[in-house]
């Protein structure tokens, strides 16, 4: 779990550390918008901007119920960041599972892909499909519904 918020805290505290520079100058405008861009980079990679995450066990019973598709991401993950964007709303009809936090997804995510850890790595039908294009995976929601 604290895995996933270390990239957060380290842009949080950098941001901190950058703007007392200006503060010290007394440029407060130019520390709150420094100060600004850091919060947003931290919110942006932290787990806070996906749906809440289920483990793969779960994930996989809930998906043979409805078809949906299994979205195995981890937090600061720029490719998993670029699916959740690009499916806007309609990612929370997906199973989402970090693989940081449960050791069976990490291990599903391996055998799917040689080994390596790739993310996104989204489960369709028992198929699994490596850092899929949005659109597909969007018409896969749709198929689902």
């Amino acid at each position: 779990m604290m895995r996933a918020w270390t990239l957060p805290m380290l842009l949080v505290l950098c941001g901190s550390a950058a703007a007392t520079g200006p503060i010290l100058k007394g440029s407060p405008g130019t520390a709150a918008v420094l100060l600004s861009v850091f919060l947003i980079l931290a919110f942006v990679n932290s787990p806070l901007i996906y749906p809440r995450s289920v483990d793969a066990r779960e994930a996989q019973r809930r998906s043979a119920v409805d078809g949906r598709p299994i979205v195995f991401w981890r937090p600061g993950c720029t490719y998993c960041l670029r699916l959740r964007i690009r499916l806007g709303r309609a990612a929370r009809r997906a199973h989402w599972v970090n693989i940081w936090r449960d050791p069976a997804a990490a291990a599903t995510v391996r055998a799917a892909n040689d080994g390596n850890e790739t993310v996104p790595t989204v489960i369709v039908a028992d198929r699994p499909h490596t850092n899929p294009d949005p659109e597909w995976v969007r018409e896969q929601l749709r198929r689902s519904a």
